[in-house]
C-alpha cells in the first residue's frame, strides 16, 4: 500500500518538533561545547540500554564469565569509581546514575560504557595489555565520556533521521518503531558502529580531564594508545574496530597535556 504523502508529511513535521539541540555536558577545563541533535529521548535510550546491557550480562553469567577473578573485577570498580566520583564536573545528574561496573572474562580487546553508566572491561584488555592502573583509567574513562556525551542518543538520532520513511510507515501501520528497533539500535552502536572523529575526539578529551581529576597521570593515555596500535599489528582487536586509533590522535592527546597536567597534580596534593 502506497504511505499517504498527508500522514508522512504529518509525521515528518512531529519528529522535527520532538527534535532538540542541546549540550548534554559543561565544557569543563578541557572546553568540550558542541551542540548535539538529538531526535529521541535520553529516557527511550537508557531504557533501551539497560535491556541490552541485563541480556550482556545474563550470556556472560551463563557461560561463567561474569567477574570470574574476583581480584580483578575489585580492581577494576575501584577505579571505575574513582572516574565516577568526577563526572559532576560535566554533568552533575550522572552522579545519580545507577553506574554498574562489571569484567566479563574473555581474550578479546575490548570495553564499552553502555547509556546511563552500564560499563563492561574484557579481562583481554588488562592482560594482553598488561594495563597499568592509569592506563586502564584512560579506557574506562574514555567510555564514561561517550556515556556523558550521550554518543549513543546521538548516533542513534541520527540513524532514526535516515530511516525517517521506514519509522513513518511503522507508526502508521501500528507498530512501535521504539519498542522495536531502539534496543538494537543501542547494542549496534555499541558493538558494531565506528565512532565519528568527533565524538572519539570528545570522548578522548573527557576521559583524559576524568583522569586526571581522579589523579590518574595522563601521559597514560599516550602509553595506552601505543599499546593498542601495537596490538592491531596481529589483526585489528573489537575495541580499534569501533575506537579508530591513529597519529593524529596522539598528536592531538599530547597537545591537551598542559591542560590537565595541573588536574592532575591537584589530585595527588590531596
Amino acid at each position: 500500500m502506497k504511505l499517504p504523502t498527508l500522514a508522512l508529511l504529518m509525521f515528518t513535521g512531529s519528529l522535527l518538533g520532538g527534535c532538540q539541540s542541546i549540550s548534554t555536558t559543561a565544557p569543563g577545563a578541557i572546553g568540550v561545547e558542541r551542540k548535539q541533535i538529538m531526535f529521541v529521548s535520553e529516557a527511550e535510550v537508557e531504557q533501551s540500554a539497560r535491556q541490552a546491557y541485563a541480556a550482556e550480562i545474563g550470556k556472560a553469567q551463563q557461560n561463567g564469565q561474569l567477574n570470574a577473578d574476583p581480584r580483578q573485577t575489585d580492581r577494576v570498580r575501584k577505579i571505575s569509581q574513582r572516574l565516577i566520583r568526577q563526572v559532576s564536573v560535566f554533568r552533575p545528574d550522572a552522579a545519580a546514575w545507577a553506574w554498574d561496573v562489571n569484567v566479563q572474562k574473555t581474550n578479546e580487546l575490548n570495553a564499552y560504557c553502555m547509556p546511563g553508566g552500564k560499563i563492561m572491561v574484557y579481562s583481554g584488555l588488562i592482560d594482553r595489555l598488561a594495563l597499568s592502573d592509569a592506563e586502564l583509567a584512560t579506557v574506562i574513562g574514555h567510555e564514561m565520556a561517550h556515556a556523558l556525551r550521550e554518543h549513543s542518543r546521538e548516533a542513534v538520532s541520527r540513524a532514526y533521521a535516515q530511516q525517517l520513511g521506514l519509522g513513518a510507515l511503522g507508526v502508521l501501520t501500528g507498530m512501535s518503531a521504539d519498542s522495536v528497533q531502539l534496543a538494537g539500535m543501542v547494542s549496534n552502536v555499541t558493538f558494531s558502529l565506528p565512532r565519528s572523529r568527533v565524538q572519539e575526539s570528545e570522548a578522548d578529551e573527557i576521559g583524559l580531564e576524568l583522569m586526571a581529576r581522579a589523579g590518574y597521570d595522563p601521559n597514560a593515555a599516550l602509553s595506552l594508545w601505543q599499546k593498542m596500535d601495537q596490538s592491531s599489528q596481529g589483526g585489528t582487536p573489537a575495541f580499534l574496530s569501533t575506537h579508530p586509533a591513529s597519529s593524529r590522535r596522539l598528536a592531538d592527546l599530547r597537545a591537551l597535556l598542559p591542560r590537565v597536567t595541573p588536574l592532575y597534580q591537584s589530585a595527588i596534593k590531596k
